[in-house]
């Protein structure tokens, strides 16, 4: 080929060039967050709820700029709460969309999974406020797991102490009887051997049959219990409500923050429903008394409308926020190791009225616990 004709052919690959798309720079691809969590199955509103608020949180980060002009993907993937579901779909997520953190999990038993299969010490990456408070993800510390909810120990030590108090002294559990469950019965027996007390009945459910809860009834009802704490989701905890008092029992009932009082509400029917506490573990979602309740009910109104605002939707929202701040002090290039050591090193980090810590030695941010109860009309009461 001539000199000229090469000139020639340089010459149109130049201006051919200048006609194609321009590239994205270097290290400005989307910072891709992973998530799995139960969108279908047995407590698929939950999972809903929960994905829902983080979502509000990202959009508007994206909308305003990004993370040192990086845009936020989350790659969600449905195991509905099945924990072989879990293990396989995190593996699949991590070795395809190569996440930089995961975030918002659902279930004692779907988390378990990953511990017992060393997935997150292998991939070297952390999870960031999975949806449980049970003890054995807690002791001993995993240092890629950071939790922002109190415990199911601290909850259930939270109502034995209330109820206690008023002079209550015959107490019953009924929880799912899996890890999650029957971390909240140890919890609940642990408070009460410490007033010098145990339990005067218990009952189990199956976690694939949420309304089957007659043999939980049969144990409990006998026993005349004056309080009953219930570590159930949703289904099974109305289920229960219904069959109790459908017997005439008169026990002053207690749920943990997994469930949704609305739910209760719908399923239970009011009367059965008025006068159930509930634990929480995040701020009042309500009312716009703390910031980052405010910021949430405006959030979710502009990006998440039709969604349902609710004690799981604000966790997310508030998780979401530790998590663009994790990963904006880590700066602009990111990496799983970088997000990790900034979470380690958030040390009263407020959301907004809600502060999390974590250090080297700790990874449960949070033991805020207050009490509520459903009220009249249909309303949740502090």
């Amino acid at each position: 080929m001539s000199s000229k004709k090469i000139r020639v052919l340089a010459l149109a690959l130049s201006l051919a060039a200048t006609l194609l798309p321009a590239q994205a720079a270097p290290g400005r691809e989307d910072l891709v967050i992973g998530q799995v969590a139960p969108l279908t199955g047995t407590i698929a509103g939950t999972g809903n709820e929960y994905v829902a608020g983080g979502a509000a949180y990202f959009a508007w980060v994206n909308d305003n700029g990004g993370i040192y002009g990086r845009k936020i993907r989350v790659s969600l993937k449905d195991d509905s709460y099945k924990p072989d579901q879990t293990l396989a779909l995190t593996r699949q997520l991590l070795a395809e969309d190569k996440p930089l953190a995961l975030f918002g999990f659902v279930g004692t038993g779907n988390v378990l999974a990953l511990n017992k299969n060393k997935v997150l010490e292998d991939a070297g990456i952390a999870l960031l406020a999975p949806y449980t408070g049970a003890q054995d993800l807690r002791e001993p510390m995993n240092p890629h797991i950071f939790h922002i909810r109190a415990s199911y120990t601290d909850e259930t030590a939270r109502m034995v102490e209330h109820l206690h108090t008023i002079g209550l002294r015959r107490f019953a559990v009924m929880y799912q009887d899996d890890p999650f469950g029957k971390s909240g019965l140890a919890g609940a027996e642990t408070a009460l051997q410490k007033l010098g007390l145990q339990a005067v009945a218990k009952g189990g459910y199956d976690r694939t049959k949420p309304e089957e809860v007659d043999a939980a009834v049969a144990a409990i009802a006998p026993a005349n219990p004056d309080a009953i704490i219930m570590v159930s989701v949703n289904r099974a905890s109305a289920a229960f409500i219904k069959k109790m008092r459908a017997q005439g029992s008169k026990a002053r009932l207690f749920s943990i923050s997994v469930v949704n009082f609305k739910e209760l509400l719908k399923n239970a029917g009011e009367d059965n429903a008025r006068g159930i506490g509930i634990s929480q573990v995040m701020p009042y979602p309500y009312s716009t008394l703390a910031p980052v309740a405010r910021e949430f009910q405006t959030l979710m109104a502009k990006y998440q409308p039709g969604k349902v605002v609710s004690y799981a939707s604000m966790e997310s929202f508030i998780a979401a926020k530790i998590l663009v701040e994790a990963i904006r002090r880590s700066g602009a290039d990111p990496t799983r190791a970088k997000i990790m050591g900034q979470l380690e090193k958030m040390n009263s980090y407020d959301a907004g009225g809600f502060k999390v810590s974590f250090s080297p030695d700790n990874r449960v941010g949070s033991k805020f616990v207050e009490v509520t109860v459903i009220g009249r009309d249909g309303k949740l009461l502090r």
